[in-house]
């Protein structure tokens, strides 16, 4: 996801707040193509190591992609959906997790 400049990226660890998945991973794009890059070159990564989405949501329209692995969710947002929808309010008593580096 870095390597198509995602921005803002962040990672809530959800498994002490709710059931429905483990992880939930948090990013923005400027515009829907870039969006759309960033969603290819996580399927891609994730494909690679073996994970394969059990649904996606949103690529064709571009302003919020959901990426839904099962322990993992991933949200891309354009910047305005991303402030619109403020997932990171609605889950504050998910502890951030640190990205480790490329």
């Amino acid at each position: 996801m870095e390597a198509k400049k995602a921005g803002a990226i962040k990672v809530l660890d959800l498994r002490p707040v709710t059931t429905f998945t483990d992880y939930l991973v948090i990013c923005s794009g400027s515009n829907p193509r870039q969006i759309q890059a960033i969603a290819d070159e996580a399927g891609k990564q994730l494909k690679s190591a073996g994970e394969h989405p059990q649904s996606i949501e949103g690529y064709d329209n571009a302003e919020w992609v959901l990426m839904d692995y099962g322990n993992f969710v991933i949200n891309i947002f354009s910047e305005k959906a991303r402030a619109y929808y403020d997932l990171e309010r609605l889950w504050r008593d998910a502890a951030e997790l640190p990205i480790p580096a490329a």
